[in-house]
């Protein structure tokens, strides 16, 4: 089974969606199941996890409601207050949901230092007993405070999205390098090969810019726990689904591929 590992679903909202900018038009609009549907199949892609893009439970049960009716979305990636004092009553009401497999909450916003706050991780610190994953999304330079969170917490799954938004377009930068590879120590972290064409200047870019950044976490957390993400919709204002799945399919072996495409995301969400 082929699964892309982070895509979303939204009913356009330009209040809430104000994250898409004048540079961004092409998604001003509706995605949908039925829109990437067609898309998956074209592509071979069997199923996909749906990941939150607005940080509310409406949003959480928005994902699990359309999960219920379009059987190809295994998995929701939803959000909840993690700093919140009734984080469990949240998490066992959503872990009754058997397609609920994790939360993300959108850091790359949030000012440095957040996740090193003590309700945060009392939140982090709840989703095991639940059997949750966690998706980490960060700008590059919130990295240093990530490896401090994820060394506490050893036994929760974890896995960073987007490689950590470096600027593709300005190669790769030693800072990043260095602390990806701190973090790919922590065996329990997994790394999204996803949101890689949006951190190009322009959105131009070309397919030999993201090898040195696939060698990069590749050879860091190593074949078993990478996995591949498209970003769609968010893709599309730099490159069409098939140019996205290219880049991987162009990268990596077939029997490296067979864990990038299909097993590794199936484990680390219990598809």
């Amino acid at each position: 089974m082929k699964i892309d590992s982070h895509q979303h679903f939204w009913k356009y909202n330009p209040v809430r969606d104000s994250w898409i900018d004048d540079t961004m038009k092409v998604i001003r609009k509706d995605f949908m199941p039925e829109d990437l549907l067609p898309v998956l199949k074209e592509n071979k892609i069997d199923g996909c996890v749906a990941v939150q893009a607005d940080q509310s439970e409406e949003e959480t049960d928005f994902l699990l409601n359309l999960s219920d009716k379009n059987s190809f979305i295994e998995g929701v990636v939803g959000w909840v207050d993690l700093k919140s004092s009734t984080i469990d009553e949240r998490l066992e009401h959503y872990s009754k949901f058997s397609k609920f497999k994790g939360v993300r909450h959108i850091v790359q916003a949030e000012s440095n230092n957040f996740q090193l706050r003590e309700d945060f991780q009392k939140g982090i610190g709840a989703l095991k007993k639940y059997g949750l994953t966690y998706d980490i999304l960060i700008s590059k330079n919130q990295l240093s405070d990530t490896i401090k969170m994820v060394d506490k917490f050893p036994d929760q799954p974890f896995v960073l999205d987007h490689i950590a938004k470096p600027e593709i377009s300005n190669g790769i930068e030693k800072e990043w390098k260095d602390a990806i590879r701190l973090l790919a120590q922590n065996e329990n972290v997994y790394c999204k090969v996803s949101g890689m064409v949006t951190e190009t200047k322009g959105y131009k870019w070309d397919k030999s810019e993201f090898i040195p950044f696939l060698e990069e976490v590749t050879q860091s957390f190593g074949s078993d726990r990478i996995m591949f993400g498209s970003d769609w919709p968010v893709c599309l204002v730099a490159a069409t689904y098939a140019e996205v799945l290219d880049v991987i399919k162009s990268f990596y072996t077939d029997e490296d591929l067979d864990k990038v495409m299909s097993k590794n995301a199936i484990d680390f969400y219990r598809l």
